[in-house]
């Protein structure tokens, strides 16, 4: 990338990583345009120039009795990071996850969440737009019907967490405060510096 430190660029880029990992960090990038194209060719030792992290999406500053977390593709990047730390941290809070993807093949860390089933209190959805032959489960996309099917009871307590592309986020934002979930305890994330 032999890029200097000064340029004007800007590619913002979210953690998933655990917060407690002491090998570095990790980020999850999807392959769209030229630059994160390129990123995918980097070798390892390759001097990266990184400025952040920006903004508050964390669950230590917004505690809660347990986290619905809400994802749209790459948006499962920042959310992996959550649950990679809170099984780090032993934290048995209940957390639900919604995972939306175009395919089931599209849709990353499928293992990965299945083995934090067994260190977390954590429900999983996984939400295909295209489902596979014999699929039985949630698919299309996620709309107030499929999160009003899955919230626990006294969901309006528990802390949500979105990330995805800006049009789920304004529906889920959308759907939330129809349901009446205070828009104190809803996050979201968005790839745009404003």
């Amino acid at each position: 990338m032999e890029r200097s430190p000064f340029a004007l660029t800007q590619h913002p880029f979210s953690f998933s990583s655990s917060a407690e990992s002491d090998g570095g960090v990790q980020l999850s990038i999807k392959a769209l345009g030229d630059f994160t194209r390129g990123v995918a060719g980097l070798r390892p030792g390759t001097r990266a120039y990184l400025d952040g992290p920006h903004g508050v999406f964390t669950p230590d500053r917004n505690e809660g009795p347990g986290f619905v977390l809400i994802a749209g593709g790459v948006g499962i990047g920042p959310l992996m990071s959550m649950l990679r730390t809170f099984a780090d941290r032993d934290d048995r809070r209940p957390c639900l996850l919604i995972y939306a993807s175009r395919t089931l093949d599209d849709a990353t860390f499928l293992e990965e969440i299945g083995q934090l089933r067994g260190r977390l209190d954590l429900t999983t959805v996984l939400v295909p737009e295209v489902p596979p032959e014999g699929w039985t489960e949630e698919s299309g996309r996620i709309d107030q019907a499929l999160i009003r099917r899955h919230l626990p009871p006294r969901f309006e307590r528990m802390q949500y967490f979105v990330c995805g592309p800006p049009p789920m986020l304004d529906a889920v934002e959308a759907t939330l405060a129809e349901l009446g979930v205070p828009a104190a305890r809803v996050h979201t994330e968005r790839f745009v510096f404003v």
